[in-house]
């Protein structure tokens, strides 16, 4: 397993889109992997593939206390959405911001799982936001994107000016 480098924003790299994975082998597994490493070893809950330059659709999760039940979704689909509720998320592509985010309250989700088997699930509270947030992702779209655009040119100028402090 390998540490990959978290692109930060406002790298462009983190706008483009991800393509589905045709198939699920050794080389998507190894990824998994590195992305879950990777995860735990910046203390994130969610990470998809594009924060690490690989414009796949894949997505890691871990939301449980003891950081023991990782989750694994490829080429998700929300296929029924219900509710609406704000929370407050963050993004290891956007260090130590945070804002709250409008997101659907529960989830159905039509995705594959590390195994490349298909399955479907409804998620709501932490995982429903965390999935909804890592789907944006796949889009190009970052939570700040839900923010003024005032907001968004502070935290660019904020992450910009800690960046070159650490130089």
């Amino acid at each position: 397993m390998a540490l990959l480098p978290i692109l930060k924003f406002p790298d462009p790299r983190l706008r483009h889109k991800a393509v589905p994975v045709a198939v699920v082998n050794d080389e998507i597994k190894t990824i998994i992997a590195d992305m879950l490493e990777t995860m735990y070893e910046d203390n994130g809950i969610g990470l998809a593939a594009i924060q690490v330059n690989i414009q796949k659709q894949i997505i890691v999760m871990d939301i449980s206390d003891d950081k023991n039940d990782p989750k694994v979704i490829i080429n998700p689909e929300i296929i029924d959405a219900k509710g609406n509720e704000l929370m407050s998320e963050g993004c290891l592509s956007v260090p130590g911001i945070y804002a709250e985010v409008p997101r659907a309250q529960e989830i159905q989700v039509k995705c594959l799982d590390r195994e490349g088997n298909s399955q479907e699930f409804s998620a709501d509270g932490l995982l429903g936001h965390c999935i909804q947030h890592e789907m944006d992702h796949l889009q190009g779209k970052l939570f700040i994107d839900y923010l003024s655009p005032l907001k968004r040119e502070r935290i660019r100028k904020k992450l910009e000016k800690v960046r070159k402090q650490n130089f």
